[in-house]
């Protein structure tokens, strides 16, 4: 069992790995911090699919939060004021702004700085009339 919680990124996208380590040198939250392409997913007890989706917070537990919340995660557990603005992102209305927000920057990551073609989130197949 980690004794740490983990941060699962996708480590092919230069946006989210930027993010994560600006987190790791400013905010410096106590977790490990892992690509998704080399982690132990189904250890962690998470598919690929979720994890190419979105940034992963994963307990030591093995409870998992997903994008704005796992974001949340990562500020509750760093220095100085960052706490607070972790748990400003847990509270309704701010928690629904913030998965909107993390959803438009999510879907359009790789048009952010330091985004390339490999940040682009696969495309799902239109549905196929009856």
């Amino acid at each position: 069992m980690r004794n740490q919680p983990v941060l699962v990124f996708d480590g092919d996208c230069g946006f989210c790995s930027t993010s994560v380590r600006f987190a790791e040198r400013r905010l410096k939250p106590r977790c490990e911090t892992t690509a998704w392409q080399f982690a132990d997913l189904e250890g962690l007890g998470v598919t690929s699919t979720r994890a190419s989706h979105e940034v992963l917070w994963v307990t030591p537990g093995g409870v998992v939060y997903g994008g704005a919340q796992a974001v949340a995660k990562v500020l509750l557990s760093s220095g100085g004021g960052w706490p607070a603005a972790g748990a400003l992102l847990t509270l309704p209305p701010v928690r629904w702004v913030a998965h909107g927000v993390y959803r438009l920057i999510a879907n359009n990551r790789h048009r952010m700085p330091g985004g390339t073609a490999a940040c682009a989130l696969p495309h799902r197949p239109a549905p196929r009339p009856d």
